[in-house]
């Protein structure tokens, strides 16, 4: 068996690396309308998290080190401060080595077994489930490069990897922010880029319905519910997509409406 992913994963990564392949350093500096983080920013946290990831799997003792130390730095000066200090290339040097790492990534990623347990900030989860977060991460936060540059991504079915992870979080999505898990998560109706259909779920809970890349934006908070074109029935399915958190932490509020959008100005 092999981690089909792996190749979703190389293809996410080069598709945002064309997008900032011709950018000068100063440009790389550019505020997205995440937090404020630059481009720059954007690719070290990319770039620290897919180390960490690659070592969880293939050096045990080493993840263990880095998690031992990275945590409580973490907690005493704070994500941002961390990561930055964490990875010293810039500019132009930072898009080779996030590139170059990818790129052997998914090489040896592809041939591991993806039943294998890794370890993580929390519990243990398959090599699978770990590459499908880097496929999530690497969308996710390219979406607010993407955003910043006026640039459309032209979309593909291994979005179908986002989505999946999106259901799969329904229940922590409600337990992040203090709400009750509903027994039976809704129908999810949703278009691929191809136009196959995804659907998952069940319709007697409600029914969350439109395009999967919407859900997507929606499920990794780089849209407001209200800036798409996603349908709900029931209150369980609008609950969910005003509070769905796909990623690990603490509870985060999705951004407010009309505060995530294509820049115009590219």
């Amino acid at each position: 068996m092999t981690i089909a992913e792996a190749a979703d994963f190389l293809t996410e990564c080069e598709t945002l690396d064309v997008a900032i392949s011709g950018l000068t350093d100063l440009e790389m500096q550019q505020a997205t309308q995440f937090k404020g983080w630059t481009i720059e920013e954007v690719l070290v946290h990319l770039h620290y998290w897919n180390h960490a990831a690659d070592l969880s799997a293939t050096d045990a003792d080493a993840f263990k080190a880095l998690a031992e130390s990275a945590l409580p730095a973490i907690q005493r000066i704070g994500f941002r401060a961390f990561e930055n200090a964490q990875i010293v290339e810039r500019g132009a040097a930072l898009r080779d080595v996030w590139i170059k790492r990818c790129r052997s990534m998914a090489r040896r990623w592809a041939d591991m077994d993806p039943k294998m347990r890794v370890p993580w900030a929390g519990p243990s989860m398959s090599a699978r489930s770990s590459m499908t977060a880097r496929i999530m991460e690497t969308w996710a936060h390219g979406f607010e490069v993407f955003d910043a540059l006026g640039l459309q991504r032209r979309e593909s079915d291994r979005i179908r990897n986002v989505v999946t992870l999106g259901a799969n979080t329904f229940g922590w999505s409600h337990q992040v922010h203090g709400l009750a898990v509903p027994d039976e998560m809704p129908l999810l109706q949703l278009e691929m880029p191809s136009g196959e259909v995804f659907e998952a779920g069940n319709a007697e809970a409600g029914a969350v319905r439109g395009k999967a890349v919407d859900f997507a934006a929606v499920v990794t908070q780089t849209r407001a519910f209200a800036d798409t074109a996603l349908r709900t029935e029931g209150d369980i399915a609008k609950t969910w997509m005003l509070h769905a958190q796909c990623f690990a932490g603490p509870p985060v509020k999705p951004p407010a409406p009309g505060t995530r959008h294509k820049a115009e100005h590219a």
